[in-house]
C-alpha cells in the first residue's frame, strides 16, 4: 500500500507541474519544435504511440524516461528511419547501457528537415532591414533542420518501480538563421505484478522557449498517462494491449491504443489507433471554416528477432494512415546485448 500511495504522489507532483507550465502559456497551435511530436521508433509507432507503460526499449527514451531501465540486458543500440510527408527525412538512434547498482544511462538524438529548398527571397534596399537578412549571397537553395540531443537517466527504485530524467538540447536551423532550447523529460513506472500489469505517468517537452527575432514559441509541453497489461502469456504466445491518455498544450485531449502479439519471442504482429487525433478540427471562425489539426489514425506494423551468442537482433515496420498526405513507412534496427 505504501507503495502505491508513492506512486500516487509522484504523478501528481508531475501533473501539478504540468499544470503549473501549461497555465503560464500561450493558446494552442503556437508552440514550436513540432519534430518533437513524432513518433519515433517502428514499434512504437505500430503501437500507435501507447507506449507510456513498456519497458525496456531504447527508443523508450523519446516517450518515458522511466522505461529504458533494463534488467535483462546490459544494453541496446537502435537506429530508426522515417521518410516523413513532404519529403522530409525523420531519423533517430538512442543506446543505453545498465551500469549494475547505479542504473541505466542513455544517449539519443533525432534529426528532422529537408535540404536544397529553392530560395525566393526579397533583397531588401532598406540598411536595416538588409542587416537582418540571414542570407546576404542569395544562394539558390537553402536547408532546414530540426535536432534534439538527449541524455537519459533512469533506475529501479524499487523493485517493480522504475523513475526516469531527461536533459536535452533543442536546436533548429533555416537558412543560416539558428535557435535553441533547453527541456526535460519526467517519468515513472510500476509493475503491480499481475498479468505483467503496468501503470505509468510522464512529462515531455517542459522547458525554454524557442525565438525568432523577437517572437518567442514554447515547446510543445505534453503530460500522458498510460497503462499496459498482457491478458493472454503462453509459452508460444503473448499479447500485449496498452492504453495512453495525453493531454498537450496545444491540443485536445488524445486517446493512443495499441495492442501486440508476440510469437515465441521472435516474430511480433502490431496495431494501434490515436483516438481524437485524426481529422479533428480547430473550430474554425467566424470568418472561416474549421481547420482540421491532425492527421494519424490507423497504424500497423510487424517485427522480427534473432538471437545469436548473447546478442538480439530485432528488426521493426511500421505502417501510418495519413488523412488527405501520404502515408508514411517507418523502419527500425536494434541491437541488445546480454
Amino acid at each position: 500500500m505504501k507503495t502505491i500511495h508513492t506512486i500516487m504522489r509522484c504523478a501528481l507532483v508531475v501533473m501539478l507541474v504540468a499544470t503549473m507550465a501549461d497555465a503560464q502559456t500561450r493558446k494552442a497551435g503556437l508552440t514550436g519544435a513540432s519534430f518533437l511530436k513524432i513518433g519515433v521508433g517502428a514499434r512504437e509507432v505500430a503501437l500507435g504511440t501507447a507506449v507510456t507503460a513498456l519497458p525496456g526499449d531504447a527508443n523508450g527514451m523519446f516517450y518515458n524516461p522511466a522505461s529504458i531501465a533494463l534488467k535483462d540486458e546490459v544494453g541496446q543500440a537502435t537506429f530508426n528511419y522515417n521518410k516523413w510527408i513532404a519529403d522530409l527525412n525523420h531519423t533517430s538512434a538512442a543506446i543505453t547501457y545498465n551500469w549494475e547498482g547505479v542504473g541505466t544511462f542513455g544517449v539519443g538524438f533525432i534529426t528532422f528537415g529537408v535540404s536544397d529548398i529553392t530560395a525566393d527571397r526579397d533583397i531588401y534596399s532598406d540598411p536595416v532591414l538588409a542587416a537582418q537578412q540571414t542570407d546576404h549571397n542569395t544562394s539558390a537553395t537553402y536547408d532546414y533542420r530540426d535536432m534534439s540531443v538527449q541524455l537519459t537517466y533512469s533506475r529501479y527504485v524499487m523493485e517493480n518501480f522504475s523513475l526516469g530524467a531527461t536533459v536535452k538540447g533543442i536546436f533548429e536551423t533555416a537558412d543560416g538563421m539558428n535557435i535553441n532550447a533547453v527541456a526535460v523529460d519526467l517519468g515513472s513506472v510500476y509493475n503491480i505484478g499481475v498479468l505483467d500489469w503496468r501503470i505509468a505517468a510522464r512529462m515531455n517537452n517542459l522547458g525554454s522557449d524557442m525565438k525568432y527575432y523577437d517572437i518567442a514559441f514554447g515547446l510543445p509541453l505534453t503530460f500522458t498517462i498510460g497503462t499496459s497489461i498482457v491478458p493472454i502469456s503462453t509459452e508460444l504466445a503473448k499479447f500485449t494491449v496498452a492504453v495512453d491518455a495525453v493531454k498537450s498544450q496545444d491540443g485536445p485531449q488524445y486517446f493512443f491504443t495499441g495492442g501486440e502479439i508476440a510469437f515465441n519471442n521472435m516474430l511480433f504482429l502490431r496495431g494501434g489507433y490515436k483516438l481524437n487525433y485524426s481529422g479533428t478540427d480547430d473550430g474554425g471562425t467566424t470568418t472561416r471554416k474549421a481547420i482540421k489539426s491532425t492527421i494519424e489514425g490507423l497504424s500497423l506494423g510487424a517485427g522480427f528477432r534473432i538471437g545469436y551468442e548473447g546478442f538480439l537482433v530485432t528488426v521493426d515496420y511500421a505502417y501510418s494512415k495519413m488523412d488527405l498526405l501520404d502515408n508514411v513507412h517507418r523502419f527500425s534496427v536494434t541491437l541488445g546485448m546480454k
